[in-house]
């Protein structure tokens, strides 16, 4: 037997146990609330080791029955004295403060009468000269809290609430402007926010921004270990964010990256199972934000990729999992026309790739077209070089 039909059936031996358990429970429960007292007393008796048979069963029974009234008149009277007890109690209460204070200061509580709580003045304003005596006793003993100290404490709690969203906005605003920047840039921002984590790490606008570090950092990292790591590390950031925050669009689109980075360097059925977890996720973010079109361009990409899946990798697929990915050539054209839609001239690549669905379509003037388009932009960024070399080689399949 397989280790995993082992661990279902002993799940199914503990269920149905534990559903037998319950069932006789309640069952015990229902007879007990149906049951009339007689009964009820003669089975505790029967338990107890006694017998009772013949003629004097009915004796003992009423002799039984006298004996557990007479506890429950006792356990009534008990109950009924605690809750005298606790009356007396509230009403105590509230004089406890000035018996306290006199207490220390060896008065007795009827020599002093109680001085009467100042009222705040009309229109909010205060006599800050009693301000003081009203959390301390004549003696100088702080005797309770006052509303101004309630009140400093919920002002000085929202003042660093305040504080730390503040820090956090900060923060985010220069670790946005740092991805943006340079090689050295980015790393500047990967370890500012590692640094931070600790601090900030329950909010999902940090969580997804971290992420998307680790993305940065497999970009750049030089060896496969380095990328596989950072690529991990990045997918189990992306994880916390989702977790923190599972309506977050940009959570589920970086967890949905980083498991398409980490899907380079794992089996095939890892990679098949990162590709998965790639499109729900994308698909997710696509939900919550329908406008953005970095999503839509790597749902195009994923789709385009799919398409060219070989015979053999699909029949690893259908042998791996019950519903094979599918994509076509057509449904990734859609999503690269959904990029340049929301925003025109999104990126070098993405017209690069658009004219590659044109050409395996057959349609020789639009791949044209898109390929003069991605020419016209400039080459920036090493994403823009990559576009730029697959630009080159593609422009001479469609001179026939």
């Amino acid at each position: 037997m397989a280790q995993s039909d082992s661990k279902v059936l002993v799940l199914s031996v503990l269920a149905g146990a534990a559903g037998v358990s319950l069932a006789a429970l309640w069952y015990r429960r229902s007879r007990t609330c149906n049951t009339s007292p007689t009964l009820h007393l003669s089975s505790n008796a029967q338990h107890l080791g006694v017998d009772f048979g013949g003629a004097g069963a009915g004796l003992v029974l009423e002799a039984r029955q006298g004996e557990v009234l007479k506890r429950l008149d006792t356990l009534i009277q008990c109950v009924s004295d605690l809750k005298e007890e606790v009356h007396a109690l509230k009403r105590a209460l509230p004089q406890l403060q000035d018996l306290v204070r006199y207490e220390l200061e060896g008065r007795r509580p009827g020599s002093v009468p109680r001085t009467p709580r100042r009222k705040r003045a009309v229109g909010g304003e205060r006599d800050d000269r009693r301000s003081s005596e009203e959390g301390e006793s004549e003696g100088g003993y702080v005797t309770a809290h006052t509303d101004t100290e309630e009140e400093g404490g919920e002002e000085e709690e929202e003042r660093h609430t305040r504080g730390g969203r503040d820090n956090l906005a900060a923060l985010l605003e220069k670790v946005d402007a740092l991805h943006r920047g340079t090689d050295s840039e980015k790393r500047e921002g990967f370890t500012l926010l590692v640094k931070k984590k600790e601090e900030f790490g329950q909010s999902s606008e940090f969580l997804w921004r971290l992420a998307r570090a680790y993305g940065d950092c497999h970009d750049m990292a030089l060896s496969t270990e380095e990328k596989k790591s950072y690529a991990e590390a990045g997918k189990n950031v992306g994880n916390e964010a989702i977790g923190v925050n599972p309506m977050s669009a940009a959570s589920h689109q970086w967890y949905a990256i980083l498991c398409g980075l980490l899907s380079e360097y794992e089996t095939v059925q890892n990679k098949i199972k990162n590709g998965y977890l790639f499109k729900n996720h994308l698909d997710k973010a696509i939900e919550l934000n329908p406008q953005d079109p970095l999503s839509y361009y790597l749902l195009g990409r994923w789709c385009y990729a799919v398409a060219q899946l070989s015979w053999i990798e699909r029949k690893v697929a259908a042998t791996l999992f019950e519903e094979p990915p599918h994509a076509t050539v057509e449904d990734a054209l859609k999503n690269f026309l959904k990029v340049e839609e929301i925003h025109p001239k999104y990126s070098k690549f993405n017209y690069v790739f658009l004219a590659k669905c044109y050409k395996d379509l057959g349609q020789r003037g639009p791949a044209t077209k898109m390929c003069d388009a991605a020419s016209a932009m400039q080459t920036v960024s090493k994403e823009d070089e990559e576009a730029q070399k697959e630009l080159e080689s593609l422009i001479p399949c469609l001179t026939f």
